[in-house]
């Protein structure tokens, strides 16, 4: 507990309640190992004097107070005393004057004089029998060493030790003062068998507020003797009724308070010099003697002196180290937003990036609340509290960067977890409260050591056992419940940096977003326009099909199953374009048009290639027309009939494919042209630009096609040359003969075509649902052996359906629409899978597939 005062004669007595109110700088008494005379400003009469002026000077009996100041030190000392005074800057700054001697008679003194309202204050020491050195000696020594510090850390740990060794105190100590006063021991000297106070804490009331502003004014005070006497100072008062101002003066006495403070701890001499940084006070540097001890007026002139200096040094390494922390921050900061500004999900990549956040200044503890999700690292409140705290930071912060060191002032809720979150700085994320980046720090008593002996007592003076450190502690403890370290003004800069930063990259993000959307929108809109413009055009070529009239001689049933086929072609040529983005290969074409009809009898052969949309569409309905009319009148009608289908690409870059039959019944040309001849003669040379030229040969039809350049392309498939074709439908009746099966779809005309083809495979018994709930609660009240699922149901999916399929262990295949690059069919693994439009072959091939497993 630094220097407290006493009160002036005549005030009430001192104690712990009115201590605030002492008027420390008119004690009315020094210490009594000096004396004091005070003169009007001219130094011709003296006004005042200590007591023990007369004797101190070698004048015992003399009556001091209004003798000539000439008359009673020499016309020669009042003449030196006065060039020392007018030698005085400030009353801060003193004349001094070192073994100064008056006449042969009397001993020699150190003497201090300065000027302060109206008054020349002349203090008297004994010179020192000694010498060791002069005060500039010691300064440059001292000084040396402290410029040689290039870090506060060390400064703060050498400087102790400096003093120790200089001035030969017991202990020497660096006190630092918080925002609210309160202090800590930093560093400390001590002597071996003396109990350590370093990471001692006291409470702000210990030092008073007039104290600490004196502080500022006169940066050293001495105490000689702690149980040694007070001299008074005669008179009190002036002939204006006014008490000697005392501020500047080093024999100052000192407050009976802190005297007992300095005894309970056995201490009885001190010195505390003030740390003034940028104008305010830092700290202290508090010496401890355990025997009275008197520092001779040199040896504190040079101490003082070392203190302003310790004091520019600390400011400027202070600075240095902001300046470099907030450096490192800056590009921790930018560095950070460098890899968030373009990642896709912004607050994901913010997430990613908390650990980087926690570096950018003191805090135990991290936290992003973001989109009403939290992601929190370290020391933070329990996650069911974050979400009553995010409301209150929505009315306290408005929208501001917002801290505070005592959360549970504020939101009483906070004092369940105040040891980890006492203190709070949120960053908001957005002009509308709503998302915040969060530090936190924990309460500052949670992390404290007593670096003393706990079993060490004190002695209880007067004013009772308030006045011990570990009282002292304890006081101090109470006061700081539930708060942390506070916020500093660099911690709070930092906060606005992060802020802006942050704000520019979400408000980059948005905008990137805005115009993806935007380009989205109108690809949106083209997809739609594209899609109608294809929708409409298949729905012209399927009505176009439909208006061919039925020629002569053919039955309904026959126009029908040509029908069906045509529409089949297209629909497998129009799936092809979609699995392949934008167009199909020539011999999986060929493959799927002749699979039904093909084996031994089949020869297919060419190079690998590719056929864009247009084509592919073209040749598929070309292709299906001969192959019916293969399989019903020509080669392939018959078993000894043969078949042989050949491509090649001319120099030209046209695709030139042969049809070749032969072996089958004679062939007559038709007596009537129909569609399908129409189909074959002018499809490709009307629709590609290309070539068709079909022959009626009697021995077989023979067709020869040209495909311009520009429709084909090398396939990226290594297919040979020759497929052959098997028949996937064998069997198909046997199926699922005597089987009860249950088919999801929710388009009806589609479900009453499903129903029938499952009919033509041996299904004994068939139920249909057409949502979701409706087929769970079939399969809850009669257990199928096998189901058709139609993934997409319109308004929901049948996935739900699936998963109740999978526990029973029931066999089902998916039925879809979509391409087999969609996301939808990502969910269909393992399972087989028939696409729309339904073939009875893919069908029967799907649900054997399910059963096989089953």
């Amino acid at each position: 507990m630094p220097d407290t005062p006493t009160l002036a004669p005549g005030a009430p007595p001192t104690d712990l309640t009115n201590c605030d109110r002492e008027p420390i700088h008119i004690p009315g008494a020094i210490q009594s190992h000096g004396c004091l005379i005070a003169c009007d400003e001219s130094l011709k009469t003296i006004l005042r004097a200590s007591q023990n002026a007369a004797s101190f000077l070698g004048q015992q009996g003399v009556q001091l107070v209004g003798q000539k100041l000439d008359a009673v030190l020499g016309e020669r000392a009042a003449h030196d005393i006065r060039n020392c005074a007018a030698g005085s800057a400030a009353p801060s700054t003193p004349g001094l004057l070192f073994n100064f001697i008056f006449d042969e008679s009397r001993a020699a003194f150190d003497l201090a004089a300065h000027r302060y309202k109206g008054n020349t204050i002349i203090e008297f020491e004994r010179s020192p029998a000694q010498k060791r050195g002069t005060p500039l000696d010691l300064v440059r020594t001292l000084v040396g060493a402290v410029t040689a510090c290039k870090d506060t850390k060390t400064l703060l740990q050498r400087t102790p030790r400096l003093l120790s060794s200089a001035l030969g105190y017991d202990r020497v100590m660096i006190y630092q003062f918080s925002h609210d006063g309160a202090g800590k021991v930093v560093s400390e000297v001590k002597r071996s068998d003396l109990e350590g106070f370093l990471g001692q804490y006291f409470p702000g009331s210990d030092i008073p507020q007039q104290a600490r502003r004196l502080y500022l004014e006169n940066t050293i005070r001495v105490i000689s003797d702690s149980s040694g006497a007070r001299e008074t100072i005669a008179p009190v008062l002036d002939a204006s009724g006014e008490p000697l101002d005392l501020s500047f003066a080093h024999l100052r006495s000192v407050s009976p308070i802190h005297l007992e403070y300095l005894r309970n701890m056995g201490v009885s001499a001190s010195m505390s010099i003030s740390i003034v940084v940028d104008g305010a006070l830092w700290g202290l540097i508090a010496c401890h003697h355990y025997s009275p001890k008197t520092l001779s007026m040199a040896r504190r002139a040079a101490a003082e002196m070392l203190g302003q200096f310790f004091s520019l040094q600390l400011e400027a390494l202070l600075k240095k180290a902001s300046l470099e922390s907030a450096a490192r921050a800056r590009r921790a900061l930018d560095r950070v937003m460098r890899e968030v500004a373009y990642r896709g999900d912004i607050a994901e990549s913010l997430r990613d990036k908390l650990p980087d956040f926690a570096s950018f200044m003191q805090s135990d503890g991290v936290g992003l609340w973001i989109g009403g999700i939290w992601t929190g690292q370290g020391a933070a409140p329990p996650t069911r509290e974050i979400a009553p705290l995010m409301r209150f930071l929505r009315d306290a912060a408005d929208g501001r960067i917002w801290a505070t060191h005592e959360l549970s002032a504020h939101l009483p809720a906070a004092r369940r977890y105040c040891a980890d979150a006492a203190g709070l700085l949120a960053i908001p994320l957005s002009q509308i409260p709503g998302d915040y980046l969060v530090f936190f720090r924990r309460e500052v008593v949670q992390s404290l050591d007593w670096a003393g002996d706990p079993n060490k007592t004190y002695e209880a003076g007067p004013l009772g056992d308030r006045l011990t450190p570990r009282k002292s502690f304890a006081i101090w403890k109470e006061m700081v419940e539930r708060q942390s370290i506070p916020w500093s003004e660099g911690d709070r800069d930092m906060a606005g940096a992060a802020r802006t930063a942050l704000l520019e990259v979400i408000m980059r993000h948005s905008e990137i977003l805005e115009s993806e959307r935007q380009t989205a929108d109108v690809r949106q809109k083209l997809l739609n326009e594209e899609l109608n413009h294809r929708v409409k055009n298949i729905l012209s070529l399927i009505k176009s099909l439909v208006a061919q009239p039925l020629e002569d001689g053919r039955s309904l049933e026959d126009y029908v199953q040509a029908l069906k086929g045509r529409i089949m072609a297209l629909a497998y040529a129009h799936d092809q374009v979609i699995r392949s983005d934008g167009g199909g290969s020539l011999n999986t074409l060929l493959s799927a048009e002749l699979s039904p009809y093909c084996g031994e009898n089949c020869h297919i052969e060419g190079p690998s290639l590719n056929l864009d949309s247009r084509a592919f569409s073209v040749l598929a309905l070309v292709f299906h027309e001969l192959a019916t009319n293969a399989a019903k009148y020509g080669a392939l009608s018959s078993e000894a009939g043969k078949l042989s289908v050949t491509w090649r690409v001319a120099e030209d870059g046209a695709l030139h494919v042969n049809w070749i039959e032969s072996g089958g019944p004679p062939v007559t040309p038709p007596r009537r042209t129909g569609f399908g001849s129409v189909l074959l003669n002018r499809s490709i040379p009307f629709d590609l630009g290309g070539a068709s030229d079909i022959a009626f040969d009697r021995d077989g039809l023979k067709a020869r096609l040209r495909i311009p350049a520009r429709f084909v392309g090398a396939s990226a498939a290594a297919e040979s040359g020759h497929a052959k074709q098997q028949s996937k439908a064998a069997a198909a009746g046997d199926t699922l003969q005597g089987r009860k099966v249950l088919l999801l779809e929710d388009q009806l005309v589609i479900a009453i075509d499903i129903e029938t083809m499952l009919s033509d495979l041996g299904a004994a018994h068939i139920d249909t649902a057409a949502t979701a709930a409706e087929a769970l609660r079939i399969i809850a009240a009669s257990r199928p052996d096998v189901c058709v699922l139609d993934i997409n149901l319109g308004a929901g999916t049948s996935f739900a359906v699936a998963d109740e399929l999978k526990k029973r262990a029931i066999p089902f295949v998916f039925a879809t629409g979509y391409g087999d690059q969609t996301s939808v069919l990502s969910e269909a693994e393992n399972v087989p899978v028939v696409r729309k439009p339904y073939t009875i072959d893919a069908l029967a091939d799907a649900l054997k597939q399910a059963l096989d497993k089953a």
